[in-house]
């Protein structure tokens, strides 16, 4: 109050108006409305802070006197009162300048919550885009989400409150409510939420939200625990609902979309179990303490708060575009939120370092900057670089900058912004990022061979692992080295290291989607190609997420479904991403960049079609593919393969040493079996020596073999080290990988010999399992104390079952993808290897944390015998030798090898004597082809 001109500041001490105010615990102070913060309230402090604040208003009054004469004829209180920043109450939570908003941003290719392990691999912001498509409302505008364990007192309170403002809020408040249970979802104890879910699916507005305020009433709660049927409490609170429709939904209401919402609860907006919250127009308000209220002025104030800060506003400017209520309400929610959540712009900042160096807060050492000078007499861009020097991400600055510096004229200064404290070195590996600046040439103007990386000054002592790190986007291969890229020893080379690499494809990947179901269509089969050759590579559709990736180069490719099932039960209705009209007879899809080409592609059952699956018993009657990518070495899978008893055999191998054992374990198989064998390797780690040399072996010891690879899915968490890519390649990607004739498969490792027919395993019944692996074994004593799965986690877990190696193992691909094992294995995999702690061996931890959702057949014993962890009585009776590690002596595999196996040498000998005469074969042609060079006549004229 102005009083003689003076300020005059008044303390109310009010209980009632402090708690109708929500101005906290007593003494509160208030200045011209504002309460005083409770240290401006000690006694000692307060005459200070009064005479401050006293200081900041008069400027203001004297402001709004200046511009606009305002205070001559309006009341002083009256003045404050129409402040834009006045508000009916004081709530901390709602009034807090930390914000944290939901992204809105995604347009998700799949868009429902009822299949919760789909929307389990969804991203935070593709859930938020399913939810609030789902969503369905109380009224309309300005969106509150109420989030709550309704069938508990305090989230029935916090929705009702909800409910009450939105009936006395003038602008149209809408709410719309997600479960987020105590407990696991069930239809006993989630009867409450579902009856309010069946309104908003049935009901009209008003008839809803009478009845769900009525239904939430105690009396009408403790009704439906003690048993009343809904259909005898709905005459009593129903009003003018249409019973029929409420009691149909109420009734054939799964409960698969309550998961959803509580994994949405916990994984988006990161609340605990049964844990209250607000969501407004994106703003997330989480209720931390059960005690905490949040009343109906709370929502009064949250509402006048997101108006005035910018709802209004943008409400104002979706006015004029003429939408219907439903999808101006979702615009204005989606708006609001993203431009409140965007960081707000800042002004340019000029870095300085004193005397060109700068001195760190926790230490007192100085740290140089590394500079670059610009160009003199130009206009040049001032560039200030503050990187960790042990992250990748300045591994691969270092290089952008002095290509950027190439480009335009450029002063840089890099700071080196290191941490303090390391358990670790951070970095374990040497990097150089290919980026050039043009297309280069040789001085006679031929075109260069392409992009290099160049390692120099290299310690040598260390063992090292040459790898490629490229764009999610490319297949990129090993064309020639004739080093052992996996084990570079540079003191045993001579010389330098090369190795060449190509990019073999662009990958074209995609989502599917069934428009009657919106489930991927388990097993469909599309497949790629030009007009002259229709089929050149071909996929199947996984369940997770629908995906589905294809091998192509830059050109125009037409997708189609695969002829056979997938072509006489499904036909695409839509699709998005391509590059013909939706109308078009062939999708074509036109590759013209190096970047990623993701397309969504929507199919639908023929209408004679809708009882028949994919995947059932006997409907296999076409192959997937003739192979995911076909090579040189045998017949590729069709019907007839499929009428044969051929053996398939998976293995993996990466590195010089690991084919050596790969090729022994193959004559060892070759050896036991009378039956025609064909072998599946992963391509992506064969080294190109030994994809020059297996089509000499196949042909020389009669056998087949597909080389069939698989990129890693970009959505799937992804590997950083070769070991543990090649592990998840063992186990994440088996139906996918395989065409669907091949009824069995046995992955063998490379480091195995084996002394038995794997037919009699591929023919031994699992049981109803999937698969079937072999138990670790207990006979060796002294090994006792490194048996990690007999005590801690994998001692519970398993309980009575055993913990299964992944040396050796078969599947059954039909049970397999029939179950959806691979789609499960993988959702699991993607919630346990967030945790660096989690899955220490990939390739086996995985099944046998899941061996309570998908099974595992234990093997006799005797299918493989490892001398780490079997007694030697047991080895006369093994039908494969593994040569395990041994963490007690750390012997090398290939010693191991030699003292176990007594026929691995003789093997090892005949390989070499093979390969040899290759060799010398290979020469003798060069030769020929260069005499023949030689002898040619020479030809005179242009040409």
């Amino acid at each position: 109050t102005l009083k003689n001109g003076k300020m005059v500041f008044i303390a109310l001490l009010n209980i009632n108006h402090c708690l109708k105010s929500g101005l906290g615990a007593l003494p509160v102070g208030l200045f011209n409305g504002i309460p005083l913060r409770s240290e401006e309230m000690d006694p000692e402090e307060l005459e200070t802070v009064l005479l401050q604040k006293i200081m900041e208003t008069t400027n203001f009054f004297q402001r709004a006197v200046f511009m606009v004469g305002y205070l001559f004829c309006v009341d002083v209180v009256d003045f404050l009162m129409e402040q834009a920043n006045v508000v009916p109450r004081i709530n901390p939570l709602i009034l807090s300048s930390e914000r944290r908003y939901l992204d809105f941003t995604s347009s998700p290719v799949a868009d429902d919550w009822d299949d919760t392990t789909m929307f389990s691999y969804l991203e935070s912001k593709d859930k938020t885009a399913v939810v609030s498509k789902k969503m369905k409302y109380f009224i309309r505008d300005v969106t509150m989400w109420i989030v709550a364990d309704i069938e508990q007192p305090s989230g029935r309170q916090l929705l009702q409150n909800a409910l009450k403002h939105m009936k006395s809020s003038s602008s149209n408040c809408r709410v719309g409510v997600i479960n987020n249970p105590s407990g696991k979802p069930t239809e006993d104890n989630s009867a409450l939420y579902r009856a309010v879910w069946a309104s908003l699916l049935t009901q009209s507005s008003k008839n809803m939200l009478d009845f769900t305020l009525k239904l939430l009433k105690e009396e009408n709660v403790e009704l439906l625990k003690q048993g009343t049927k809904i259909k005898h409490l709905l005459k009593q609170v129903s009003g003018g609902m249409d019973h029929d429709a409420f009691e149909k939904k109420f009734n054939t209401m799964e409960v698969d979309f309550l998961h959803s919402h509580q994994k949405y609860c916990k994984e988006v907006l990161k609340l605990k179990a049964g844990q209250r919250a607000v969501v407004s127009n994106g703003r997330v308000l989480s209720l931390l303490d059960e005690e905490e209220e949040f009343s109906v002025e709370d929502f009064h104030l949250l509402e006048k708060i997101t108006l005035h800060t910018s709802a209004e506003k943008i409400k104002s400017k979706i006015k004029q575009m003429n939408l219907n209520a439903q999808k101006a309400s979702d615009l204005i929610m989606k708006v609001d939120a993203l431009l409140t959540a965007s960081p707000k712009g800042e002004a340019r900042k000029d870095v300085k370092f004193l005397k060109d160096k700068h001195r760190c807060s926790t230490k007192t050492t100085l740290l140089p900057v590394l500079q670059l000078a610009q160009r003199e007499d130009e206009v040049f861009y001032d560039v200030v670089a503050i990187v960790d020097p042990l992250t990748r991400v300045a591994q691969k600055l270092a290089p952008l900058l002095v290509v950027l510096g190439q480009v335009v004229n450029m002063k840089v200064q890099v700071f080196m912004n290191c941490r303090a404290k390391l358990s670790e070195m951070p970095l374990k590996s040497f990097y150089r990022y290919v980026l050039e600046l043009d297309v280069s040439f040789f001085g006679n103007n031929s075109l260069s061979p392409g992009p290099v990386a160049r390692f120099t000054e290299i310690p040598e002592s260390p063992l090292l692992t040459l790898n490629m790190i490229t764009p999610e986007s490319w297949m990129v291969e090993a064309v020639r080295s004739p080093y052992d890229l996996d084990n570079i020893h540079l003191q045993e080379v001579s010389g330098v290291v090369n190795a060449e690499y190509e990019l073999e494809y662009l990958l074209l990947e995609g989502h599917c989607f069934d428009l009657s179901t919106g489930q991927p269509p388990r097993g469909l089969q599309f497949t790629l190609g030009m007009r002259q050759e229709p089929l050149m590579h071909d996929t199947i559709v996984m369940a997770n997420l629908g995906y589905f990736q294809l091998k192509a180069n830059p050109g125009a490719w037409i997708l189609r479904l695969r002829e056979g099932r997938s072509e006489d039960i499904y036909q695409i209705q839509a699709h998005d991403g391509t590059d013909s009209p939706v109308d078009a007879g062939d999708v074509i899809v036109v590759l013209n960049s190096f970047h990623s080409k993701i397309i969504k592609v929507r199919v639908q059952k023929k209408p004679d079609k809708l009882n028949e699956d994919l995947l059932s018993e006997g409907t296999e009657s076409k192959g997937l593919w003739d192979s995911i990518t076909s090579f040189a070495g045998g017949p590729s899978v069709d019907e007839n393969d499929k009428k044969k008893d051929v053996l398939n055999i998976f293995s993996v191998a990466s590195g010089h040493l690991y084919e050596r054992f790969l090729r022994i374990m193959m004559l060892s198989v070759l050896q036991h079996t009378k039956t025609p064998v064909k072998f599946w390797f992963l391509k992506n780690y064969l080294s190109p020596s030994f994809k020059d040399t297996i089509s000499h072996m196949a042909k020389a010891y009669g056998f087949q073999y597909e080389l069939v690879q698989y990129k890693w899915p970009r959505w799937l968490h992804q590997q950083t080290e070769k070991q543990r890519i090649i592990w998840g390649y063992k186990i994440l990607f088996l139906d996918v990988l395989f065409p669907l004739a091949v009824d069995k498969i046995i992955f063998v490792d490379a480091d195995q010999i084996v002394r038995a027919d794997l037919k009699e395993l591929r023919d031994l019944a699992l049981e109803g399992a999937p698969y079937g692996y072999t138990p670790f074994c207990d006979s060796r004593k002294e090994m006792e104390g490194y048996r990690f799965w007999k005590t801690g986690y994998w001692a519970s877990h398993l309980g009575h079952r055993k913990y299964h190696i992944s040396a050796l193992y078969v599947v059954d691909l039909k049970k397999f993808r029939k179950i959806a094992a691979g789609d499960r294995l993988r959702g699991q995999y993607q919630a346990l290897s967030q945790d660096p702690n989690s899955l220490s061996n990939l390739d086996q931890d995985l099944p046998n944390n899941m061996i309570h959702q998908v099974a595992i057949k234990s093997l006799p014993q005797e299918w493989l015998w490892c001398e780490t962890w079997c007694d030697d009585n047991s080895k006369t009776t093994a039908k494969t030798i593994d040569l395990c590690n041994n963490p007690k002596t750390k012997e090398p595999k290939l010693s191991a090898a030699v003292r176990i196996v007594p026929e691995w040498s003789k093997y090892d000998n005949e390989i070499k004597q093979f390969l040899k005469r290759v060799k010398e074969e290979k020469e003798k042609i060069t030769q020929g082809r260069a005499s023949s060079s030689s002898s040619s006549p020479q030809h005179t004229g242009k040409t």
